[in-house]
C-alpha cells in the first residue's frame, strides 16, 4: 500500500444537500480492524432516509454514507494478516460478537455493533475501514459467481437487500409447499422472492410497479398483482383463489412488507389470516392504522427484522453461487462519481433496479 495513497469519497454533511467530495489519508487499521478497498457500494433506501428523509445517524454528519460493500482486504489489523488480498462481503450489521445477546444468537441487537454509513464512514468510497470480524470471504475463482457474470461489485448487495431479505425468510420457518407473499417485489423484496422460491414455496409478489412484476414473475414469483389495479379487499381475493388453485392452506400464510410504504404496511397486515406469520423489513416513518387485536383474533405473530447476522452469510452467498438467486437482472453499475444523481433518482423513484456504485 502505498504511502501516498488516499481515500476518495463523497459524504453527507449536511442532509438534504448533495453529497461532497472528500479526499484524506487511508485510515490504518487497528486491532480488529481491515481496511477494505472497495469494489461496489450498493444504494440502500435507508441512505435516502438518511439524506432526505430524517432519519438520523448515529455518527453525526459530515459522514460517507453506504452499507452495501463488497470489496478486496487491503490491510488488517495484528493477527489478521491472512485476510489481506481476500475478496470480502462487507455485512451491513456487524455485531460484536461477545456480549450476551451475541451470545444468545441475537447479534441484530447487539449494542456494539457497527453499521457503515451510520456508525461509522461508508462505502461510497474508494476505501473503507471496518471490523474484520463478520467478513463474508468470497472466492471468485473457478466455475463459481463468473460463470453467472456476477463480480464482487454486484455482490455488494448481498451485504444487505440480498441478506436482510434471507435472514427475515429463515426467521418465518418457511418451508417447502408454504405460501409466501411479498409486498413490494424491487430491491429486498425482489430478492425474498427468490429466496422464498428456491426453499420450495409459492411466491406471490405485489407492487404497484408494473416492470417490477414483470421482472420477478420471470424469478421465482407464481403469482403477481398490480396494487394499482386491486384495492385490499381484492388483492387478499385473489391470494385466496390463488391458493385454492394450488391446493396450500388457507392458514398459515407467510407474509413479508418489503415496500417501506405506508400502504405496503397496511395491506400486508390486511393479508393476515389464521396462524400467518409477518415479517416487517420495509421501513418508514409514516404512521400506519390497523387493528392490532388481530393478531390475537388470528393467533398470528408479526417481527421486525433488522439486517443479517453473519453467521448466515454462507448460506446466502451459496444461494447465490448456486444460481438460486440471480443478481444480475436486478443491479446495474454506476460509476461512484454518479452518486448525487443516483440518489436524486432513487428518491424521485425513477430506478428500477438497484445500484451499485463503482469507484
Amino acid at each position: 500500500m502505498s504511502q501516498e495513497a488516499k481515500l476518495h469519497g463523497w459524504e453527507m454533511r449536511t442532509p438534504g444537500q448533495p453529497l461532497e467530495a472528500v479526499t484524506r489519508p487511508l485510515p490504518v487499521p487497528q486491532a480488529n480492524e481491515a481496511l477494505v478497498r472497495v469494489a461496489g457500494c450498493g444504494v440502500c433506501h435507508t441512505d435516502i432516509g438518511f439524506l432526505y428523509g430524517g432519519v438520523r445517524t448515529r455518527m453525526a454528519p459530515p459522514l460517507i454514507l453506504g452499507h452495501e460493500i463488497a470489496g478486496v482486504v487491503e490491510a488488517a489489523g495484528p493477527g489478521l494478516e491472512r485476510l489481506v488480498g481476500k475478496n470480502v462481503v462487507v455485512p451491513a450489521v456487524i455485531p460484536c460478537g461477545a456480549c450476551d445477546v451475541c451470545r444468545r444468537g441475537r447479534g441484530s441487537i447487539c449494542a456494539k455493533q457497527v453499521f457503515p454509513g451510520n456508525d461509522v464512514h461508508g462505502g461510497f468510497a474508494s476505501h473503507v475501514l471496518v471490523p474484520a470480524r463478520g467478513l463474508a470471504e468470497v472466492d471468485l475463482a473457478g466455475a463459481s459467481f463468473g460463470d453467472s457474470g456476477v463480480g464482487l461489485a454486484e455482490l455488494a448487495v448481498v451485504a444487505d437487500a440480498v441478506s436482510t431479505a434471507y435472514q427475515a425468510v429463515r426467521r418465518s420457518q418457511l418451508a417447502p409447499g408454504d405460501l409466501a407473499i411479498f409486498v413490494g417485489a424491487g430491491g429486498v423484496g425482489g430478492f425474498g422472492v427468490q429466496i422464498a422460491n428456491a426453499l420450495g414455496a409459492k411466491v406471490v409478489a405485489v407492487d404497484v410497479d408494473k416492470a417490477k412484476l414483470d421482472l420477478i414473475a420471470q424469478h421465482g414469483a407464481a403469482l403477481t398483482l398490480d396494487a394499482r389495479e386491486k384495492d385490499q379487499d381484492g388483492i387478499k381475493a385473489a391470494v385466496k383463489e390463488f391458493a385454492k388453485a394450488q391446493g396450500l392452506r388457507s392458514t398459515e400464510w407467510r407474509v413479508f412488507e418489503t415496500s417501506g410504504t405506508k400502504p405496503g404496511q397496511e395491506l400486508a397486515f390486511k393479508l393476515l389470516v389464521s396462524g400467518s406469520y409477518l415479517g416487517v423489513v420495509g421501513y418508514t416513518r409514516d404512521p400506519v392504522s390497523l387493528r392490532l387485536s388481530n393478531l390475537m383474533a388470528l393467533d398470528a405473530r408479526a417481527e421486525g427484522n433488522w439486517g443479517c447476522v453473519p453467521e448466515l452469510y454462507p448460506e446466502v452467498l451459496d444461494l447465490v453461487r448456486r444460481g438460486l438467486v440471480k443478481l444480475a437482472p436486478f443491479v446495474e453499475k454506476h460509476p461512484l462519481s454518479d452518486v448525487n444523481d443516483v440518489l436524486t433518482a432513487m428518491h424521485e423513484g425513477t430506478l428500477k433496479r438497484r445500484v451499485v456504485l463503482v469507484p
